[in-house]
């Protein structure tokens, strides 16, 4: 069973289509109306809002596509800046991430930044919608050079992060991994989503499918966004994009109380 932020958060955006076995939810505004006008008119609204009551206020959240305006938060020059369109090489890719690849140069995948800037976008305005409902987010991440990276974020926005060697019985069969009923994440952040020993798509993604935990996830060139519910398709090894992803991550929606 999904849980209540979970559903309400999935509620807020567009139509969901399914591609390959991904859903994506689109951001598509009314006719004639931008993304900004719909972020002014949403502040304006919200000028009342100290007296209204939480469920009034949550309700309110979900009549705006962008509720949050994550379209502020970052250009597609941000991301260039940060190496965020760097791939590996070309006989590394993974044919399922052909529709996110803009071409090559000098034998390296080139990922196209304008797609990368709309699942972000779609990314970061989903997790503000769980953390805004009080929903919790755990990080994860088997890189030995982003663990580091990884902890202090989680530390920083009061959430959880998992870095060692994953289980499955966390997810699938949590009794018997902490000897005590837990309350799961309502939303897993996978920084990267292949394992440090054998280079191989990490288990976390599987297993928060099999118990309804919707993740995002950044998926570089050799990845397979297939599973993940919010793929962003981005260089998921150097120093300068981690750090990118992280500051987004943690920073703004973490602002977002109700």
């Amino acid at each position: 069973m999904l849980s209540s932020c979970v559903r309400s958060a999935l509620a807020c955006g567009g139509g969901a289509r399914l591609t390959g076995r991904s859903i994506l939810t689109e951001v598509r505004c009314p006719p004639a109306t931008t993304a900004m006008q719909m972020s002014t008119t949403a502040k304006a609204e919200t000028t009342g809002i100290s007296g209204m009551g939480q469920k009034d206020k949550l309700d309110l959240s979900l009549k705006y596509q962008d509720y949050f305006g994550v379209h502020n938060l970052f250009t597609v020059k941000d991301l260039f800046d940060a190496r965020v369109h760097l791939g590996h090489k070309d006989t590394a890719m993974d044919p399922r991430m052909k529709q996110f690849i803009f071409g090559n140069r000098f034998g390296q995948s080139i990922i196209d930044l304008d797609q990368t800037t709309l699942h972000l976008r779609q990314a970061l305005n989903f997790l503000a919608h769980i953390v805004y409902r009080g929903g919790i987010v755990m990080f994860v991440c088997r890189q030995p050079q982003l663990i580091h990276m990884v902890d202090k974020a989680a530390i920083d926005c009061g959430e959880f992060s998992f870095t060692r060697r994953w289980k499955s019985e966390v997810f699938t069969s949590p009794l018997a991994a902490f000897s005590q009923q837990v309350r799961l994440p309502d939303l897993v952040i996978v920084l990267h989503t292949k394992t440090s020993d054998q280079y191989a798509d990490h288990k976390v993604v599987v297993d928060a499918a099999k118990v309804f935990i919707p993740t995002i996830g950044i998926v570089d060139t050799d990845c397979n966004p297939n599973l993940v519910t919010y793929p962003v398709p981005g260089n998921d090894d150097s120093i300068e994009s981690a750090n990118f992803y992280l500051e987004m991550f943690k920073n703004y929606p973490h602002c977002q109380t109700a």
